[in-house]
């Protein structure tokens, strides 16, 4: 089934009941291969560095390496969550190492980067979650590459508000936390993070800085329906949330949340479109989208409804 609009700006996405097949061919990546990859691969293992491309077995790590961009994950490897959906090591987290800011700022020069994205496993042995280290990297960033802009992508620091103050007092170019799916599916999917929490610190951010970008994102085809997907977005919209991202879930390994659909291009573009009828400033959707995906192009894009092109018409 395809997407129609069935009322003028309203979006409506048909389901399908189809059992899954081969990972289709709007799902294959670019392989981790090239001069940029290597150079990048080496570059982290030199400087001990972890990133959320490989940790997470992100499927764009081949083409945004051989861009010579990557999202840096502070705070260790070792997550405190069960997460269903992440392929991030669980267990007794890692003493915080107070020289990785340094790191992450060396790697970020070496590697040229106009627009860096910080995120972390979650550290709930912290009282802070860890915000000491997202405000310490953030202001090693810019002391030595002048003029470069800094996305962090935080957890929900289990609702410290004096945690995220923390962070915010560095100034992130952009303050990202991911949603990551509705509601009803979270205890499957986000164990440990509760949705109106995440919700709450996406407002907070914007009372703290309202001229801050915030932005948020989720994972489709774990089960969700179209009406709690958009409900999501709204939501998120009344938080005032800016930039919007939507991809697919890919299951990293058979002990991980199973996948219950793959949803097809033409139906992210219906959410695409749905995003900007809704207000959303910027929206990256698409099957192989991801949190830091274009992370510069949705920072630096107008913060104004983009245009976007007319909606799909009914078939």
């Amino acid at each position: 089934m395809e997407p129609v609009l069935d009322t003028p700006g309203l979006v409506t996405i048909a389901q399908t009941g189809a059992p899954l097949g081969p990972r289709p061919q709007w799902l294959r990546a670019p392989a981790p291969v090239g001069e940029n990859y290597r150079e990048l691969k080496d570059l982290m293992g030199r400087l001990r560095l972890h990133t959320v491309c490989e940790s997470a077995a992100c499927p764009n790590v081949g083409e945004c390496w051989n861009q010579r961009t990557a999202t840096f994950m502070i705070l260790g490897n070792v997550c405190t969550r069960r997460c269903g959906f992440c392929a991030v090591s669980k267990g007794a987290p890692l003493a915080v190492d107070y020289d990785e800011p340094r790191r992450v700022a060396e790697a970020v020069a070496a590697m040229g980067l106009r627009f860096a994205v910080i995120t972390s496993v979650n550290r709930d042995d912290r009282k802070d979650g860890g915000a000491e280290l997202f405000a310490l990297t953030i202001r090693a960033i810019r002391e030595r590459v002048r003029g470069c802009g800094v996305e962090v992508l935080i957890p929900d620091f289990q609702g410290s508000r004096e945690a995220l103050r923390i962070v915010m007092d560095a100034a992130p170019d952009v303050l990202n936390h991911n949603t990551e799916t509705v509601p009803r599916l979270y205890r499957q999917v986000r164990l440990g993070a509760r949705y109106e929490r995440s919700l709450d610190i996406l407002e907070a951010a914007k009372q703290f800085a309202p001229e801050r970008p915030t932005k948020s994102g989720l994972m489709l085809g774990l089960g969700e329906t179209l009406d709690e997907v958009l409900e999501v977005m709204q939501n998120l919209r009344a938080r005032r949330v800016d930039i919007l991202t939507l991809g697919q879930y890919l299951r990293p390994s058979p002990k991980h949340l199973p996948i219950v659909r793959y949803v097809p291009p033409e139906e992210f573009a219906a959410l695409r479109a749905a995003g900007y009828d809704m207000g959303f400033p910027h929206v990256e959707a698409g099957p192989l989208v991801r949190s830091s995906y274009h992370a510069r192009d949705a920072a630096e894009a107008p913060q104004a409804v983009l245009p976007y092109g007319p909606a799909l018409s009914q078939r």
